[in-house]
């Protein structure tokens, strides 16, 4: 089964059916939101509001370890998460859609593992390669074929939020050779290889990171672009689950 995590746009996506919606409980407590299941072109579909269907929790607060386990635990196989971002370098201008391939860590005082109490035995994961290559591939041919813009490969900051960044974390970002910079993909990216699951990002860029543009930044030219963005994400998670 085919999940996606983000915000409750995504719930109007062409052509799709809200079937019903279930409350799951688990061992790390209650996920974000509902999970609210869908049909598309006879395709089962997941979603789960990361910040809540209000969008009241943020970033650091969102509880990473209950999404995810609530989604393996319904049967979902594959996360495909949304991510709103900012921009770092030159390519990555606000209303790209961005595929990312990697991903450096900021955060800090998250719940961030499914490894920490009553084990048998200390557990190491491989997460050299943190997205799942083969989806974001699959994505990015899609694209293509469809003929909907994104760039392939992207290395994201996830910083711990909830505030945006000063000027110099963002050259800071830059130099540690970052592209993007959010704040949930970890977490989330992490979580989901631990507990088996094939994890993919479509990312939109939403404004330029702090100082590299001369514009205030703020909320409302925010929501104008990633409204833009999310268009062309949505066409292309359609074009997904057509093909899942």
């Amino acid at each position: 089964m085919l999940a996606i995590i983000g915000g409750t746009g995504l719930t109007s996506l062409e052509q799709l059916e809200i079937t019903h919606q279930e409350s799951v409980e688990t061992p790390y407590g209650s996920p974000s939101s509902l999970l609210s299941y869908g049909k598309l072109a006879d395709k089962s579909v997941v979603f789960l509001a990361r910040h809540g269907t209000s969008h009241n929790i943020p970033p650091h607060k969102v509880n990473y370890r209950a999404n995810i386990w609530a989604l393996q635990n319904i049967g979902v196989t594959t996360i495909l998460a949304v991510n709103a971002v900012g921009g770092i370098t030159e390519a990555m201008a606000p209303g790209v859609v961005v595929l990312p391939h990697q991903i450096i860590d900021y955060t800090y005082s998250r719940e961030h593992t499914f490894f920490a109490d009553n084990l048998e035995h200390v557990t190491h994961i491989d997460f050299t390669y943190p997205y799942n290559k083969k989806v974001t591939e699959t994505l990015f041919n899609i694209a293509e074929k469809e003929e909907i813009p994104v760039v392939y490969g992207a290395t994201y900051a996830c910083t711990q939020g909830p505030r945006l960044e000063t000027a110099a974390e963002i050259k800071r970002l830059k130099n540690d050779g970052c592209d993007i910079v959010g704040m949930t993909a970890m977490p989330e990216a992490s979580l989901a290889r631990e507990i088996g699951l094939d994890y993919a990002s479509c990312s939109v860029v939403a404004n330029w990171g702090a100082g590299i543009s001369e514009e205030e930044i703020t909320m409302e030219k925010i929501e104008l672009v990633l409204e833009q963005g999310m268009k062309k994400v949505k066409n292309l998670l359609s074009e997904y689950i057509n093909s899942y």
